[in-house]
């Protein structure tokens, strides 16, 4: 049974601005349904025209981009509270794929009636607006990682926005989080090989600073990381949902 939007557990997550009883109201009207998927199933695939949008409810998934070669860019890693398939309501298809990592669950939205949703809600449009933004944000700094630290200092970053983000939404538990990825995944997002990427772990955990292994994150000194990351450690925001 679908979860009526006055139920939705983002409600309850302080990283999340609440919503007003008339954005529920108005959000329930546009909401189809909602979607159960397992690990390892696509969400959205690159190129196709998808009939439906997303926002994670739970769970956790991956943006990923295949390159006529055959290699791999990690875009990105889906959190709840994240909206799936914004590019395919704006440009008519996907340029990336996204796939479940962990057992998903999904409110979905009709795309057709996408462009009624920024007609009817200027408020709620704007947030998809912000939304975009920060997503422009993070691929910018992915970016300076890629392009611009060392593979200890790129680790180093994308451990600590890791462990943010899941912070922020109660997943960190005595400095740890799982994280349903593997050492590929944060090898292809970071443009690194795999093997530089295990080393280079090996010598974060070496220094007692953080540990990933059997799908489990640990952080024990996130300021030294985010030192060695070159980077400052901000309070995430709140942020808007749909």
């Amino acid at each position: 049974m679908a979860t009526k939007c006055r139920y939705c557990p983002l409600q309850r997550k302080d990283l999340f601005v609440r919503m007003s009883k008339d954005d529920l109201e108005f959000m329930q009207k546009f909401k189809a349904g909602e979607l159960t998927v397992e690990p390892g199933t696509p969400i959205l695939m690159e190129g196709s025209n998808a009939p439906q949008l997303f926002t994670a409810l739970s769970g956790m998934g991956i943006r990923d981009k295949m390159l006529k070669n055959g290699e791999r860019q990690v875009l990105n890693f889906v959190f709840p509270g994240d909206f799936i398939g914004l590019q395919a309501g704006i440009l008519g298809k996907m340029g990336h794929s996204v796939e479940a990592r962990t057992h998903m669950r999904l409110c979905v939205f009709n795309r057709s009636e996408f462009w009624q949703f920024f007609k009817s809600n200027p408020a709620r449009a704007f947030d998809i607006t912000w939304l975009a933004a920060i997503e422009e944000h993070f691929l910018g700094e992915t970016l300076a990682s890629v392009g611009q630290r060392t593979a200890i200092q790129a680790i180093a970053w994308a451990l600590v926005k890791i462990f943010q983000r899941g912070d922020a939404l109660g997943m960190v538990t005595n400095n740890q989080m799982e994280l349903p990825y593997t050492q590929r995944d944060l090898a292809d997002a970071l443009g690194l090989s795999l093997v530089h990427t295990n080393k280079t772990l090996g010598k974060l955990k070496d220094r007692q600073l953080a540990s990933w292994s059997d799908r489990m994150l640990q952080i024990n000194d996130v300021k030294s990381l985010a030192d060695i990351a070159i980077m400052s450690l901000k309070k995430a925001p709140q942020r808007p949902f749909l």
